[in-house]
């Protein structure tokens, strides 16, 4: 495949870490930071950072066996042939209703595409990247919701 067939890297959606106990991990940054938290689970927390997020999640004893549980999320612009490069370049997919691959490392990579995600790059940062982008209508309504649309 042609360099240019292959999907640009746009940026980081999130960053997923372990941490012991999720109350616990909210109550130790809420300390330290002033943070929106998007969503709480008995096994995550995910606090707002403008258009991205971290991911707080809650290690068990079986985490390592569990590597996509660390893991981080990136954006490209376009993830139609990613799981076909990823499958050809010796990536391990994992099941689920995202696409998750292991690297040879064992570092759990998630993709999204740019237009699905609140992440946004500026437009000088967009043509400056020689990227023409834009969100679908999900992701707008949610930036707009939290008063970051347009």
């Amino acid at each position: 495949m042609s360099e240019a067939a292959k999907p640009r890297l746009v940026g980081i959606n999130h960053v997923a870490i372990e941490v012991g106990d999720i109350d616990a991990a909210l109550e130790f940054y809420g300390k330290i930071f002033t943070f929106t938290l998007r969503g709480h689970s008995e096994r995550n927390a995910f606090i707002d950072i403008g258009d991205q997020f971290i991911n707080l999640a809650k290690a068990t004893p079986r985490a390592s066996a569990e590597p996509e549980r660390r893991h981080i999320g990136i954006v490209v612009d376009d993830r139609s042939s990613v799981r076909a490069l990823a499958e050809a370049a010796g990536a391990t997919m994992l099941p689920g209703k995202f696409l998750d691959f292991l690297d040879p490392w064992g570092n759990c990579i998630e993709v999204v595409e740019y237009a699905n995600v609140q992440f946004t790059k500026a437009p000088q940062i967009l043509r400056g990247m020689q990227l023409e982008l834009a969100k679908n209508e999900s992701a707008r309504r949610e930036l707009t919701e939290k008063g970051l649309g347009e």
